[in-house]
């Protein structure tokens, strides 16, 4: 099924179609979000309301605005980011202890996912400055505000190098 039948699909409530995409992305998603929220378990059920949010929102999607993978992979890295700010997570890892997977046959490797795709390569060949925005904002999870702080920069320093470093990993894709 190529990528357009599957959004058709999905615009039409096809839940089959849904799976296909979970099949097709859900290492990748999951990979993501388990870098920002840093446990196995709140990763799965963060991937699962990002899911939701795909299926319910696909009539917002806009072939024309940019690919369906990078619009899924800012669902689930906002739900991530958005799972990270409840007061049930702060107390979750106030309490947990850290678990540190190594290697999971049961999950999708967080590495494997980001370099299956060459993501990581084609972000290593931008300058510098864009690279870091890049690694701040999808592989770390921080907001631009955070960057804002952690590079002391200003906001629109950071927006601009984040559009422009997207541009360019567009080009390459």
């Amino acid at each position: 099924m190529h990528e357009s039948e599957i959004i058709t699909a999905l615009k039409e409530g096809d839940k089959n179609a849904l799976g296909t995409v979970y099949d097709r992305y859900g290492a990748a998603l999951y990979g993501v979000v388990l870098r920002i929220v840093q446990s196995p378990e709140v990763a799965e059920e963060v991937v699962q309301d990002a899911f939701v949010k795909i299926f319910r929102n696909i009539g917002s999607f806009d072939e024309n605005k940019g690919k369906f993978y990078t619009w899924a992979i800012n669902i689930a890295r906002n739900t991530a980011i958005d799972a990270t700010r409840t007061s049930d997570f702060r107390n979750r890892q106030k309490t947990d202890q850290f678990d540190f997977v190594v290697y999971s046959h049961t999950h999708p490797s967080t590495s494997t996912s980001v370099e299956t795709i060459g993501l990581r390569e084609i972000v290593q060949k931008l300058d510098e400055k864009h690279r870091k925005v890049i690694d701040l904002a999808y592989f770390q999870g921080y907001t631009q505000t955070e960057i804002e702080q952690e590079m002391n920069i200003p906001i629109g320093t950071v927006k601009t190098r984040l559009r422009l470093a997207i541009k360019e990993l567009r080009k390459a894709f």
